[in-house]
């Protein structure tokens, strides 16, 4: 029984793996701050982004307190510069209300085809319907040259 509890102990570990391969390297922007939302990994797909073309970017999450709505702010910047801001709402990214555990936030768009290529910067923050901020992190992201609208 032992072998049996191993393989699958195994073969989710591998699951995990390949399932966050396409995943980026989150930094908390306050790397001293208790935030009452922690961030365990995000996956950008696909990866790198294609312009013109649809992209998703899951970001699995953890609360430590029930959370019946919210707003998520993303601020994104092209080689250091501030390019672009949106703000969301927290339950149509996620389900709400967000239970106490683990929870994933999915946002896809797509990419206008003029986006140059290149390395961009998001930074999202998390607030909680009293304008609380739950979290606040940021990662990197690529724009390759694939497809644009001006060439369909």
């Amino acid at each position: 029984m032992k072998t049996l509890s191993s393989k699958f102990f195994f073969f989710s570990t591998l699951c995990l793996l390949c399932a966050f391969t396409n995943a980026a390297d989150i930094r908390y922007c306050d790397k001293k701050a208790d935030y009452d939302v922690e961030v365990s990994g995000v996956e950008i797909s696909p990866d790198p982004i294609a312009r013109g073309q649809p992209a998703t970017f899951s970001i699995a999450a953890t609360t430590g307190k029930a959370l019946s709505g919210g707003k998520l702010v993303i601020d994104v910047s092209y080689f250091g510069w501030h390019i672009h801001s949106e703000t969301h709402d927290l339950c149509g990214e996620t389900t709400c209300p967000v239970s106490i555990g683990d929870f994933v936030i999915a946002h896809s768009q797509v990419l206008p085809g003029f986006t140059p290529p290149g390395s961009y910067t998001l930074k999202m923050k998390m607030f909680d319907g009293n304008k609380h901020e739950l979290t606040c992190i940021t990662f990197g992201f690529d724009i390759g040259f694939g497809s644009s609208v001006a060439d369909i």
